[in-house]
């Protein structure tokens, strides 16, 4: 189209300039330069660079160029998660508390939930800064400046599983966090490295328990040792009572000793982890007795005096001839 309308131009002029000449011609003048158009005249609607246009070599734009057209659209920022990956695997143990992390950028007025699955369910837990969930143990905790924190108190091992942070963005964003609930084994030895329900002491001897605690991943609380309900730890009434305590790599060792036991000094001995982490064993303190005899009281007792040991024999001779 731009060639035809280029075309049509300079025939135009062309025309224009040999009909200029004639009417210069016809009318007798003597004067054969070429003026330029007077103001008014059609030529005035031609462009200015038209004699440059017209006494430059042709070129031509091809039909098919198109014209690029760079699209400047500006997307609003997409909120996404801190954290590198969308699954994450937490331990905590038994009766500990818990804290489960959805750290989310670019929030842009989006709600951040907090859910809990099972199978195919889903609980609502959190939605936003409101906690929903009917257990007084769960609650939501925002740390500026994007830590969106799920928090359990005293977890359990009904509080192991998956739980979902969502953001409602289209599409939602999931961030699974699974959470392990680790339940250590306690054991209680006696000074000797064995493990017994009952332990018997002489009067004027030392009790020495051994409190050996494994799987625990943080431990989160102090060990504790209770003589039935009064606690021994920093018990300065009786004296010569010490516990000693190490955290070692995944696991726990507490030692109590008791010095110059007593008869007061029987009774239910527990070592605790928390609140739920326990286990108790039954001292007796003898004022003169054999503890072995004690120990094997529910068994087969012999005596060993010869007046049985006379008896054994007659019996066994009166016996003796009837199996032949």
């Amino acid at each position: 189209m731009r060639i035809c309308l280029v075309m049509k131009s300079r025939l135009f002029w062309i025309f224009a300039i040999i009909y200029s000449s004639v009417h210069h011609i016809g009318s007798g003048s003597t004067s054969t330069t070429l003026k330029r158009p007077r103001a008014g005249d059609p030529f005035d609607t031609f462009p200015k660079n038209f004699w440059q246009e017209f006494s430059s070599p042709f070129t031509d734009t091809p039909e098919d160029e198109e014209l690029e057209v760079t699209e400047t659209t500006t997307h609003e920022p997409f909120p996404f998660f801190a954290d590198p990956y969308t699954t994450i695997n937490i331990s905590t143990q038994l009766s500990s508390n818990v804290y489960l992390h959805c750290r989310v950028n670019d929030l842009q007025g989006k709600t951040v939930s907090w859910m809990r699955r099972k199978g195919e369910d889903l609980t609502l837990i959190t939605f936003g800064q409101h906690t929903y969930s009917g257990d007084s143990r769960y609650s939501l905790e925002f740390e500026e400046p994007n830590d969106w924190k799920l928090l359990i108190q005293y977890a359990n091992e009904r509080d192991e599983g998956p739980y979902e942070c969502q953001v409602s963005s289209h599409p939602p964003l999931v961030l699974l966090v699974y959470l392990t609930i680790i339940v250590p084994h306690v054991e209680i030895l006696d000074e000797r490295g064995s493990a017994t329900p009952e332990k018997y002491y002489k009067a004027g001897s030392t009790i020495e328990l051994q409190c050996v605690i494994s799987r625990i991943p943080h431990p989160s609380s102090y060990i504790t040792w209770r003589h039935g309900q009064r606690s021994l730890n920093y018990d300065t009434s009786r004296g010569g009572i010490s516990v000693k305590t190490d955290m070692l790599p995944g696991r726990a060792l507490s030692r109590l000793y008791i010095a110059n036991a007593n008869r007061q000094d029987s009774g239910n001995y527990t070592c605790m982890l928390g609140n739920e982490i326990t286990e108790t064993v039954v001292v007796h303190v003898l004022n003169g007795e054999e503890p072995a005899a004690m120990q094997h009281a529910n068994g087969t007792r012999f005596m060993s005096s010869p007046l049985t040991m006379v008896v054994f024999f007659i019996v066994f001779a009166l016996v003796k001839p009837f199996q032949r």
